[in-house]
């Protein structure tokens, strides 16, 4: 059955091509790069994703009468110095323009080569373009764009007085940057994004220290709630420390961290390079040094206070998190979603806009400020940097306000390892080559070993088996052996609940799509396995919407939760039948519909971008889905294992 199925995958691919390029926007988002389309292989794509599919022209047929001599980009960071801040707003004034048009547009570009030439016909590797027929049309540019704003979203830039000889026009746009290490420049292009062409650019723009220690965020790596993993980026590739202790005493702990990194190399299985694989071609960019050190000696339940850098590339601020509660322990506060990527704080357009993502980071980061969180699980759809690799680091600082007070643990996703030959289960294009390896460098889970990131961990009354949807899940494979004997092992006297999380669901009530939200081999050679072990919740992502089931088996109801008297729907576990399915893909991406008739298992079904908040206790998990733009409750029910009047 799985045979076939891959073979339905295989053929419609060489029909439909899809690679996750659906167009997405936010509500800061120029509504004219979100209304400019192109076709690729039969489907409607933002123009801005296939800017290096344009030839680059100069302007002088296209923007008549327009003295390109004259005109100047000028740069100014929030420090009002000419170097940028680590998390920098940044003003690009435009100055003597004698001909504006509203295709004028501003690109962000940041250099991948030494030279900084980054505006250039790249003949050199045009024949990497050959299988998707785009030889005739060599890209734009050397780097891909990081933003896009036309200078109309300056209304001055429009309404000075045009055609005069000595008549001269300006714009201000503001945009949005993180340290990510390299020189960057901004360029003016006429033409709009259909016929670019190249008027001027800036010079270079440094950051005030490229090196300096950023980004910081943690994960548990045990279930004893006395270790901590801390990772962040830095532009330094000698390790660094991380200093931490409970504020009262006057000496700090310190930890040294190992550095990893991953080459240009690694990327889509060593390609050189090919529109179809942006991470080792034009959406390349060196990600700086990976720091990773373990503080030990902790308590779980526990405030603690942590900096991290070094004396040479200075030290982050102080940041106070808190430890989780040891496994086995009777209470837990967590937070879980999937699908969040991330999106602009500022009104340009970049290739992948998640538009819920924001509000959604901002919901959860006020109840962490609280002390109402003890973890966060993403579940898969991490960044959506899809292999252009300076959106690590906007997601990285997006996440900060969470990520660095408690630990930030993660599941993979499709948009961060499938790639064609790389030994993904539906070898699509999901990832953009990167195939899965930022994603591990980034995020250190509790794994065994590299590229089976499949794990388990305690926490509180709760164990959690968090697995891989996107690597070899059939009966007899490692992963299966992995998943049966995790879930065999699980002392339910310690830990009364079994939370399941993978990123693709089981079951789903979104219309149907290529390729399909659910693979039928995945929920056979999985599904027996959750009931004969009692897992009582399963969660999911992938679909980008929120949706919770009966008590599911076989697609049948095996019990239906009843009314408390709250009126919460209760699921009730002394008399254990099957799991509890939810689908919480609704913290960012574009979000889905439902079909117009849905199956009897389908309990509730909401659009609405948001994040499921938990209490688990040894008797029961109170479940609820949070709205991240009201913080209304759209959903609740709750799990118990403790005899109760109905």
């Amino acid at each position: 059955m799985k045979f076939l199925f891959l073979l339905f995958l295989s053929l419609s691919l060489s029909l439909f091509f899809f690679v996750g390029l659906s167009s997405s926007s936010s509500s800061a988002t120029s509504v004219q790069f979100i209304n400019s389309t192109s076709k690729l292989h039969g489907h409607n794509i933002s123009d801005f994703k296939v800017l290096n599919r344009k030839r680059l022209l100069e302007c002088s047929d296209q923007n008549q009468n327009q003295n390109h001599q004259n005109i100047q980009i000028s740069v100014t960071s929030k420090s009002g110095s000419g170097l940028l801040v680590n998390d920098d707003y940044v003003k690009v004034t435009v100055t003597g323009v004698s001909n504006p048009s509203g295709k004028d547009w501003i690109a962000m570009i940041t250099p991948s080569h030494p030279d900084n030439k980054a505006v250039k016909s790249c003949p050199d590797i045009g024949s990497n373009y050959f299988l998707n027929g785009d030889t005739s049309d060599l890209p734009l540019l050397c780097h891909y764009p990081v933003k896009g704003q036309y200078m109309s979203q300056d209304p001055n830039y429009l309404n000075c007085k045009k055609g005069g000889r000595n008549s001269s026009c300006s714009g201000t746009l503001s945009f949005h940057v993180v340290n990510f290490r390299t020189d960057m420049e901004f360029v003016l292009f006429s033409g709009g994004l259909q016929n670019p062409c190249f008027i001027k650019r800036s010079g270079p723009i440094g950051f005030a220290n490229p090196r300096a220690p950023l980004f910081g965020h943690l994960s548990s790596v045990d279930s004893t709630g006395k270790s901590m993993r801390l990772t962040w980026v830095s532009g330094d590739k000698t390790p660094q420390q991380v200093k931490y202790g409970d504020g009262k005493s006057h000496t700090s702990l310190i930890a040294t961290a190992q550095v990893s990194t991953f080459p240009q190399k690694d990327m889509c299985n060593g390609d050189t390079g090919g529109s179809e694989c942006p991470a080792s071609d034009f959406g390349w960019h060196h990600p700086g040094y990976i720091h990773s050190a373990v503080m030990i000696g902790l308590k779980p339940s526990t405030t603690y206070f942590y900096s991290y850098g070094s004396g040479s590339a200075g030290w982050s601020n102080q940041t106070k998190f808190h430890t989780p509660p040891a496994g086995g322990s009777h209470k837990l506060k967590f937070v879980a979603y999937g699908d969040m990527g991330k999106a602009p704080l500022d009104l340009s357009t970049e290739h992948y806009i998640q538009p819920g993502s924001i509000s959604v980071i901002k919901a959860i980061s006020k109840e962490v400020e609280k002390g109402k969180v003890d973890s966060i699980f993403h579940i898969g759809d991490i960044s959506y940097a899809t292999g252009f690799l300076v959106e690590w680091d906007y997601f990285l600082q997006q996440i900060s306000p969470v990520a660095s007070h408690v630990p930030y643990m993660t599941a993979i996703g499709n948009h961060e390892r499938d790639y064609p030959d790389s030994g993904s289960v539906y070898g699509l294009w999901d990832s953009g080559g990167e195939s899965g390896v930022p994603y591990e460098t980034y995020f250190q889970m509790p794994t065994a070993t590299k590229d089976k990131p499949w794990y388990s961990i305690e926490q509180g009354p709760v164990h959690f088996t968090v697995i891989s949807t996107e690597h070899n899940f059939s009966l007899g494979s490692e992963q299966s052996e992995w998943i049966k004997k995790d879930l065999s092992s699980v002392d339910r006297s310690r830990t009364p609940w079994v939370i399941f999380q993978g990123h693709r669901p089981m079951y789903t009530s979104a219309p149907p799509f290529f390729p399909p939200n659910v693979d039928p081999t995945f929920t056979a050679s999985v599904e027996p396995l959750l009931v004969q072990h009692k897992v009582d919740l399963v969660l999911a992502g992938h679909v980008h919407n929120y949706e919770r089931t009966c008590s599911l088996q076989d697609g049948i109801c095996k019990a239906r939760p009843w009314k408390d008297r709250r009126g919460i729907d209760t699921y009730d576990h002394n008399n254990y039948k099957a799991p509890v399915h939810a689908i919480i893909g609704m913290a960012g991406f574009k979000l889905d519909g439902f079909n117009d008739t849905v199956d009897s298992w389908s309990m509730v079904r909401i659009s609405e971008f948001g994040y499921t908040r938990f209490r688990a206790t040894r008797k029961e998990i109170r479940v609820k889905l949070m709205n991240a733009n009201t913080n209304k409750v759209e959903d609740a029910f709750r799990i118990i294992k403790k005899k109760i009047k109905k």
